[in-house]
């Protein structure tokens, strides 16, 4: 009881830093993360997912991670109270080396936003508009799946950012996040587009 009071004081990527410095060399299980993390929100979940697509050249770890995302955002669309994992992507593992490049790069590519999220337009961050929110997350996720390189960084980045907006009750967070997925995704949609016409022509 003492280590999860413990944990509780800390902020996300602290308790990532700890958990990473205490991995075994195999890791730990999705599930084992999650029980540490000792959260039950939708947002912690998907923050801690989204942080190495964030992370530029990190391979691996993003293929590991990418579909227990879109689960997540999907639960939301439908309603869950909350978040739940069938048992053989909560198998996944994270190694040691993964979970210490994920906590440094969390630091070193999404550090600055514990420094000025805050609760503001609470309302974007309420049960009613989890379900909108996570239709556009489930969409954001899916982009990072397109076998092309760097895809996975901008929509990492979108759910990072509005699913920590989401977690700390920040709308202006949880809009920032969205505009720039849906930015990334239209981009994509025209590119793929444009290519097909080019072939085709």
């Amino acid at each position: 009881m003492q280590e999860i009071s413990s944990t509780k004081e800390k902020t996300l990527l602290q308790t990532l830093e700890a958990m990473a410095a205490r991995a075994p060399e195999e890791g730990y299980s999705l599930r084992e993360i999650f029980d540490q993390l000792d959260e039950s929100a939708f947002g912690a979940g998907l923050f801690l997912l989204a942080l190495p697509c964030c992370i530029p050249f990190l391979y691996g770890v993003p293929q590991v991670v990418s579909l227990p995302m879109m689960a997540l955002a999907f639960q939301m669309v439908i309603g869950r109270e909350q978040p739940w994992m069938p048992d053989k992507m909560a198998a996944r593992k994270i190694d040691r080396k993964g979970l210490t490049q994920m906590s440094k790069g969390g630091r070193k590519w999404l550090g600055w936003i514990e420094a000025i999220v805050r609760p503001r337009l609470t309302m974007i961050t309420g049960k009613r508009s989890e379900r909108v929110i996570g239709a556009f997350l489930c969409i954001f996720c899916a982009s990072i799946l397109v076998p092309l390189p760097m895809t996975n960084t901008v929509p990492g980045f979108a759910v990072a950012i509005a699913s920590f907006g989401l977690m700390q009750k920040d709308g202006l967070m949880v809009i920032a996040g969205l505009l720039i997925g849906t930015a990334w995704v239209s981009g994509l949609i025209g590119a793929v587009m444009l290519g097909a016409v080019t072939l085709l022509g």
